[in-house]
């Protein structure tokens, strides 16, 4: 069975982050932060095991909830989630 991917493949085609155009700078940090939001609610329902690094006590789900968040937001922007928004927001808005 063939499957068509000629829609994801066209929407894959990068289209050049101007660093001079502040509208280009400013959408391209809002898709990074979609895809930071999303990481983190994947990472908060894969990370639910026990984490050693993080004693049980009053503020274990704070640390943890930090700690996804430092780790979404050091991770979005390399997945591809953005970069793919990013195209079609540049190409069709």
């Amino acid at each position: 069975m063939k499957i068509d991917n000629s829609l994801n493949l066209m929407s894959l085609n990068d289209t050049k982050l101007d660093l001079n155009n502040k509208d280009d700078v400013a959408l391209k940090k809002q898709t990074d932060n979609f895809e930071a939001v999303f990481l983190k609610m994947v990472l908060d329902k894969s990370l639910k095991t026990e984490n050693h690094l993080v004693p049980k006590g009053v503020g274990e789900d704070i640390y943890k909830s930090m700690y996804n968040d430092a780790l979404s937001k050091d991770l979005s922007g390399g997945f591809g989630f953005s970069q793919m928004l990013f195209n079609f927001l540049k190409q069709n808005y």
